[in-house]
């Protein structure tokens, strides 16, 4: 299946996306960055709906606010989604933040 992607950070998202719905039921904390900004959203892929999303320069702040709504969906545990990104930087700054917040993961 992945040799229809010919793009490395393409293949290496589809790879981690693969490993996370192949064995998880939970709703994933996808992420996503730019040069100038961090969002995140929470996907449930059973019922295919974005639950919350959040978006703002910094990473610990993002991280924070999505995990905030979360909590107040009723969602505690959650799979972390790093699409292509490597867990280092600011990816893991979200992460830890989320964490602090209350997710768990």
């Amino acid at each position: 299946m992945l040799k229809r992607y010919f793009n490395s950070q393409q293949r290496r998202k589809v790879s981690t996306r693969m490993k996370i719905k192949k064995h998880s039921v939970l709703p994933r904390l996808s992420v996503f960055r730019s040069n100038k900004y961090m969002s995140a959203q929470i996907i449930d892929d059973k019922k295919g709906v974005t639950i919350a999303g959040a978006r703002d320069k910094s990473a610990e702040t993002v991280g924070t606010q999505i995990a905030t709504a979360a909590i107040k969906a009723g969602i505690k545990k959650i799979v972390f989604d790093r699409g292509s990104y490597q867990y280092h930087g600011r990816v893991k700054q979200l992460a830890d933040a989320a964490r602090k917040a209350g997710l768990k993961f």
